[in-house]
């Protein structure tokens, strides 16, 4: 039995996942886009579906002054108690580490309940007594980090103890993602070390003690594709583990995909990628070759292709998709910049209005008129029609542009667009990377309403005009300048619709959206 990594493609990073009552759900990190944490369910643990985010309220998730580079929300873990969902994460631009709560997975969740315990990708842990306690990364005065415990009220977040130092991990950089567990008699430790990049890695310590000491795994680490030069997928770490209702074990983490063999660039995000988990002598061993040859590699590696080392049910995979303003929902698939003001934005059945303001993606301080989906495959098509709104609502002397956005960041982002100059319309567009911002030769185009068509494979975008007659070529760009290793931060690749006015009059209409890929 096979399945395909990465199970879910696109920036679903950091993944956390939970059983309960017979489902699973899983939990990633969104940073500086609103609404916060999109939440996921599955029968099998393959195939995922999203049911809805965590933090859907400003109330939840204030991202003011919060840049996509390096602010928001890092790493969430989602755990289930006595019929209780928490989720709990890190806002690193505003109120720090905080929970929130659900009897209702698919409705609403509470307000934060702060929790005053400094680090990031925090965790709660539940244990057998009833005692609940956090656990998050720190640094001692020396700057040397290690994974951190104390004792809290579950239900206000008061701290009953104070921070005590668990693990120093074994001695990789950035030692983060702690999930502690409880099986067959051992406390276990987990944690990610190496950077969330190129050597990225897995490994865990066990005790019978709660506060240790503790021991590490023989065959640490567990899950790296550190030694796997050339290969697709790569910078495996960060994860969680679950037992399954069939007695099987699964691994979720996240991963990214390079472009080519000889070019590690990654544009897509971190993706989120299961494994098998295998336990021999109370040691459990993740991924692939680790699950069928314990003695002869130490590691595991995270593949593109997984042959199950066990049997279980799975609906077989279909990564095909046409996405369009019908099937697009806003409570599941679209995310703002920051905090939206939602009168902005219309989403109708087959359209959706955006009216401009003069907020424009580098004013951290508020949230632009900008509005996106996730790049989730190397090859889309994309086409869509922009309309800009006539002289009579678009005040005189003002700029007025509106169009798609391949978007990294605020510094490294694609665009083909609308402008309004006088009484006439053009079709442009800019290559944005870095400092380097370089507006294309514009076309007078007849009327206010343009087609734009957006070809995209591994290696580079192609930006068009279509006309009745034929397409025209504004620009062509490489997909590495929108990559992580060139824009740096944690994110991937949005597709945008955006409108921006000096005057704040303008109203831009997209109509006839198609965003098709093809798995070949």
């Amino acid at each position: 039995m096979k399945f395909h990594n990465p199970v879910l493609r696109g920036m679903y990073p950091d993944p956390s996942m939970c059983a309960a009552n017979g489902k699973y759900y899983m939990v990633c990190s969104t940073f500086s886009y609103f609404p916060g944490v999109p939440l996921f369910e599955s029968d099998d643990l393959i195939n995922w579906k999203q049911i809805g985010h965590c933090l859907t309220r400003k109330s939840q998730l204030l991202l003011e002054n919060s840049s996509i580079t390096g602010g928001g929300i890092y790493a969430p873990t989602i755990r289930f108690n006595n019929g209780r969902f928490y989720m709990v994460v890190t806002n690193v631009s505003n109120i720090g580490n905080f929970y929130v709560w659900t009897d209702d997975i698919y409705g609403e969740w509470s307000d934060p309940i702060k929790v005053e315990q400094d680090g990031i990708d925090p965790s709660l842990f539940f244990d057998d007594d009833g005692k609940v306690y956090f656990i998050s990364n720190g640094n001692d005065k020396t700057g040397r980090g290690y994974i951190q415990i104390s004792q809290i009220d579950i239900e206000t977040g008061k701290k009953l103890s104070e921070n005590e130092p668990l693990w120093y991990g074994t001695g990789g950089r950035y030692i983060e993602a702690p999930h502690m567990y409880k099986f067959n008699g051992y406390y276990y430790l987990l944690n990610a070390e190496g950077g969330t990049e190129y050597g990225h890695m897995v490994n865990y310590a066990r005790s019978k003690n709660l506060k240790g000491p503790f021991e590490p795994c023989p065959a640490n680490p567990v899950l790296t594709n550190r030694n796997l030069g050339g290969y697709q997928l790569q910078g495996a770490g960060h994860g969680d583990i679950v037992q399954a209702t069939d007695g099987t074990w699964w691994f979720c983490h996240l991963a990214f995909r390079q472009i080519d063999k000889y070019m590690p660039f990654h544009h897509l995000g971190r993706e989120t990628c299961m494994e098998p988990v295998i336990w021999k002598d109370d040691w459990f061993y993740i991924g692939t070759p680790c699950c069928s040859l314990f003695d002869k590699q130490g590691y595991g590696e995270a593949l593109l292709e997984v042959e199950l080392p066990f049997e279980h049910k799975f609906e077989q995979q279909n990564f095909n998709y046409h996405k369009n303003f019908q099937n697009l929902t806003t409570k599941n698939d679209w995310n703002y910049l920051r905090n939206p003001h939602k009168e902005n934005y219309e989403f109708g059945i087959d359209f959706l209005k955006v009216k401009a303001t003069n907020k424009t993606i580098k004013n951290l301080e508020d949230s632009p008129s900008w509005v996106g989906i996730r790049q989730c495959a190397f090859e889309e098509e994309i086409s869509c029609q922009v309309e800009l709104s006539k002289s009579e609502t678009v005040s005189k002397g003002s700029t007025a542009e509106s169009g798609l956005s391949l978007f990294m960041d605020e510094n490294h982002h694609y665009d083909i667009f609308i402008t309004k100059e006088g009484n006439d319309f053009y079709a442009n567009s800019r290559i944005c990377v870095g400092q380097a911002d370089s507006l294309k030769e514009k076309l007078k185009l007849a009327s206010n309403k343009a087609t734009f068509k957006i070809l995209a494979n591994a290696y580079c975008y192609q930006l068009f005009l279509q006309t009745e007659k034929d397409m025209i070529l504004l620009s062509q760009a490489d997909t590495r300048y929108l990559s992580s290793e060139v824009a740096g931060g944690f994110t991937g690749v949005y597709l945008g619709f955006y409108a921006v006015d000096s005057n704040s009059s303008a109203v831009a209409t997209f109509t006839n959206l198609n965003v098709v890929h093809k798995e070949k």
